[in-house]
């Protein structure tokens, strides 16, 4: 059986003991590492006596919430699902009283989950993303795979939740999900970090640029940005994040075949505060995805007061609104007018930063974390 092997000493009280999967703070700069750890801290900052939290953290995880303490569960790789799974029928006759009213498996790709099979699952659904990337061609086995792995987990659980109403209807339609109720709880924006005193050391000059952020994915389609360029002369594209993928070096091939070395910056990751000089001071923000569960560097670059201009694809009309512009083309020629046209209303209409600042900063972590303590309670109480 799973038991703390960190705790806060406390007597039982009527506040449900809730495990919460951070597992994905191994990798605190991607979209999961920085979900769980704004989940986390909205727990421990706005949650306070409505739950009793159990974080299962990987190895080092305490050093992200200073001296705050809580229940916690080591993540180890014999705590895996698959490992459980063997000794579950083992082991259930020693159960005794479940150590915990709900267990939150916070992103569909997890690999933890209760060994006590009486603990009742909640699972959280960001994306279907692997079924988009490719919507003209037939389904692989590969995909197959994983609709039957998350189909599994669905079938454990007893609620789900998604990060928007997109998600939600690409679950019901994809998936079986029965009777099981479908929460839809949006993602928070955080607080922005100041900005770098100076410009980024990949930026030589001040010659204006056009950025995009993400992690180097197929479903991102950043190569539709770069015959863009050939319509903006004067400008430089920034795509920033991890680019140690299979897309990733295709990109890269890419800028050498169309000789764009010096007008495609790809610096990979860059600091907080690096990154929001770069949306501070983008002339626009280009999102050209074709598969987003939520689309937070959307609400990033909004909050900022830049233009944005994103696909007309997933959820990102759900998220966006009418606070940007949107690309119903990828063809280069139809790109640059979406962006030229875009730019010319954002400039006419001396409102419209003020607007799209509003509606990003309406999304908050306080009120996400909120929502899923209300849910927590109301999976325990019934």
């Amino acid at each position: 059986m799973v038991t703390p092997t960190a705790s806060l000493s406390h007597h039982r009280t009527k506040r449900p003991s809730v495990v919460v999967d951070l597992q994905k703070l191994r990798r605190i700069s991607c979209g999961l590492g920085q979900f769980s750890l704004h989940l986390a801290k909205g727990i421990i900052d706005h949650c306070g006596g409505r739950i009793d939290p159990v974080f299962l953290l990987p190895a080092g995880g305490e050093r992200h919430f200073g001296n705050c303490r809580f229940e916690t569960i080591r993540v180890r790789p014999w705590k895996k699902a698959a490992m459980q799974n063997w000794v579950r029928p083992f082991a259930r006759p020693f159960f005794g009283r479940p150590h915990y009213e709900l267990w939150h498996m916070t992103n569909q790709m997890s690999r933890y989950e209760p060994l006590d099979h009486r603990v009742p699952l909640l699972l959280t659904i960001h994306d279907l993303t692997f079924l988009h990337e490719s919507p003209n061609e037939p389904r692989t086995v590969r995909t197959d795979r994983k609709l039957a792995d998350l189909q599994r987990r669905i079938d454990r659980s007893i609620a789900i939740t998604v990060d928007s109403e997109f998600v939600a209807a690409d679950v019901r339609r994809e998936l079986d999900v029965k009777d099981r109720p479908i929460h839809v709880i949006p993602l928070g924006l955080a607080s922005a970090p100041p900005a770098s005193a100076s410009r980024p050391g990949f930026l030589a000059d001040g010659r204006p640029f056009l950025l995009s952020i993400g992690t180097a994915l197929a479903h991102k389609n950043f190569h539709s940005l770069f015959d863009l360029l050939e319509e903006f002369t004067d400008h430089r594209l920034v795509i920033a994040g991890n680019f140690a993928t299979r897309y990733g070096e295709f990109l890269q091939g890419q800028v050498v075949q169309k000789r764009l070395q010096d007008r495609v910056l790809m610096p990979g990751e860059v600091s907080d505060p690096d990154r929001q000089w770069l949306y501070e001071r983008c002339e626009a923000f280009l999102f050209p995805s074709l598969s987003e569960g939520f689309g937070l560097p959307v609400l990033e670059a909004m909050a900022a007061g830049r233009p944005v201009f994103v696909s007309r694809r997933t959820s990102l009309p759900e998220i966006t609104g009418e606070h940007g512009f949107y690309f119903d083309s990828f063809e280069p020629k139809a790109m640059a007018m979406a962006v030229r046209e875009g730019l010319a209303r954002f400039e006419a209409d001396t409102g419209f930063a003020a607007r799209a600042r509003s509606h990003a900063e309406a999304f908050t972590w306080a009120e996400t974390t909120r929502r899923y303590a209300d849910l927590y309670e109301q999976l325990v109480a019934g």
